[in-house]
């Protein structure tokens, strides 16, 4: 199917259409009063093995319900030649040529507007029920009184998000109610599958990634993002909405289907449904955000604005955004000249590419470094980092002019960490592309649960003796030290593969995220993985 949509829609797009689609939302999708959920509840079965579950879909065609999970309504849709069909759960729109949900702007309005009909007529019939008993609030716990604020304010996805603040009533309520509710080490609130809306496992495992992410994680819930744009399309917006549905306890996959459609509009390149890189999907969408959330001012404890040296103060680059240092040496005059770019990743080259690699750590005989366990003749992700990190020969053919010779000479490159981000991102550069040669690179890298990226620093240069850092820095200061909380793996081919991912819940639990399939994983699961993109987060800003 093409970015503009599915051309079957047309042929369902005749005569009372738009009636026809808000009765069936109306009646047995939102199914906002009492009535229309019991006439759900008694005929809304599968019309060839009568059972209510297996993801029933209705035919927008004619009167037929059917499994999706058992491919009835998929042989209905065979055999009438019906080829539109909607999930009576989610509201989503199916189409059996293209063997996917599908976007279409009319039937999203439609459904749009009957949900938030159907939220208003939940409202009313609740504050109905609570008519004659105005103690009811007064005795629910403070996290129910505001989910209930929450549920019928802030109805409508899309819409524009605006802040809450609590009334003089609530406050009083929740000085009165101090008890709240826990986050145990069993809890699996945030732990939820996605949908693959045709070959998006890239964007799922990313959004995984990111909502796990702390820090982030705190900003949204915490409703800290002001929406500046006129439209409906700010992708932050769209996050927040994502954070909540995370965090709201439901256990059913979520359908991304808005953020894939704001993800095409915004980042063209990505449109279609062929299969994406997963890096490739990350940056765009920090990029998207970042663009998106420039008026969400951070400021710290005194109400002044947080200090960036990138002047920007968002909240993606307050927590992706680093300073990375290039320092070129003249070999006649040894002048430096130096430079300070922001970065929200650092690839890394992989044993097994086209580049020559520098030589593996001392001590493969065996050994820990950094954390790492390092067997002999396995490569580390301190390994990696050495490599990206050495004084490199630019040669002959590359000479610079210098500004103390005023004349073009050899030089040597390095690059060093100035600024560390809160959230580390190191992208294993497993796909190689060149004119020669295209191919995916399957070397195995050892990665550790802790990091510590002070050797890496460019105020530790001078600590470097060979190449190998010489700690000479206090052992207790954990400014630089890192935890691994998000790993993103590529299973496959170059032509041919599929994206998953392994997240972080608590300390030491962590889980496998397949689309909508989540499974509890162990540590050993994560540390032997491929691993593609690797995910830490600074020690010292992070709390459970």
């Amino acid at each position: 199917m093409s970015p503009a949509g599915c051309s079957h829609v047309n042929g369902y797009k005749v005569d009372n259409w738009k009636q026809n689609l808000r009765v069936i939302y109306q009646c047995f999708v939102w199914s906002g009063t009492a009535e229309t959920r019991r006439r759900k509840a008694k005929s809304c079965i599968c019309h060839m093995c009568g059972a209510h579950l297996n993801r029933l879909h209705s035919c927008l065609h004619c009167v037929f319900f059917g499994c999706f999970t058992k491919k009835h309504i998929h042989e209905h849709a065979k055999n009438k030649r019906h080829n539109l069909a909607i999930d009576l759960l989610y509201g989503g729109i199916y189409c059996f040529v293209c063997q996917d949900y599908i976007y279409d702007k009319d039937m999203e309005q439609i459904a749009k507007e009957e949900q938030r009909k159907s939220w208003k007529l939940q409202g009313m019939a609740f504050c109905l029920s609570l008519k004659d008993s105005r103690a009811v609030f007064e005795t629910r716990p403070p996290h129910l009184c505001l989910f209930f604020f929450f549920f019928f304010e802030s109805a409508g996805i899309g819409e524009k998000y605006t802040t809450w603040e609590p009334t003089k009533r609530e406050l009083e309520l929740l000085r009165h109610n101090p008890k709240r509710r826990k986050i145990t080490t069993n809890c699996t609130i945030g732990l939820r599958g996605l949908i693959n809306l045709g070959n998006t496992c890239f964007m799922n495992c990313i959004v995984q990634a990111l909502t796990h992410t702390p820090l982030l994680r705190d900003f949204f819930l915490s409703d800290r993002h002001k929406c500046e744009m006129q439209s409906n399309s700010c992708l932050v917006c769209e996050m927040s909405q994502l954070f909540q549905e995370f965090y709201s306890g439901h256990r059913s996959p979520h359908i991304p289907f808005r953020l894939l459609h704001l993800v095409w509009t915004h980042a063209r390149h990505l449109a279609g449904y062929e299969q994406q890189d997963a890096h490739e999907f990350l940056i765009a969408a920090l990029d998207v955000l970042h663009r998106h959330c420039k008026g969400d001012t951070i400021r710290d404890d005194n109400g002044k604005k947080a200090n960036n040296p990138n002047h920007c103060n968002c909240i993606i680059d307050q927590i992706f955004t680093g300073g990375l240092q290039s320092d070129v040496t003249c070999q006649v005059c040894h002048g430096v000249s130096t430079t300070i770019d922001p970065f929200w990743d650092i690839s890394l080259d992989l044993p097994g590419s086209s580049t020559p690699f520098w030589p593996l750590s001392p001590g493969g005989d065996g050994g820990t470094v950094n954390g790492e366990s390092h067997v002999s003749g396995s490569t580390t992700l301190t390994d990696c980092l050495r490599r990206f990190t050495r004084p490199e020969h630019l040669g002959s053919s590359a000479k610079i002019k210098c500004g103390g010779c005023h004349s073009y000479q050899e030089s040597t490159k390095q690059l060093t960490m100035k600024k560390l981000p809160i959230v580390a991102c190191f992208h294993l550069k497993r796909f190689e592309h060149s004119a020669k040669l295209r191919r995916k690179i399957t070397t195995y890298v050892s990665f550790p649960l802790e990091l510590d990226m002070t050797p890496f620093m460019a105020s530790s240069k001078e600590s470097r003796v060979n190449g190998q850092y010489q700690q000479t820095v206090d052992v207790l200061n954990n400014d630089n030290k890192y935890s691994l909380f998000a790993v993103v793996n590529h299973q496959g081919t170059l032509e041919s593969g599929h994206y998953t991912s392994f997240i972080r819940q608590h300390k030491d639990q962590w889980f496998k995220c397949d689309d909508a399939i989540i499974t509890k994983a162990s540590i050993k699961d994560v540390l032997d993985s491929e691993g593609y993109l690797l995910f830490y987060h600074k020690q010292f800003l992070e709390y459970e």
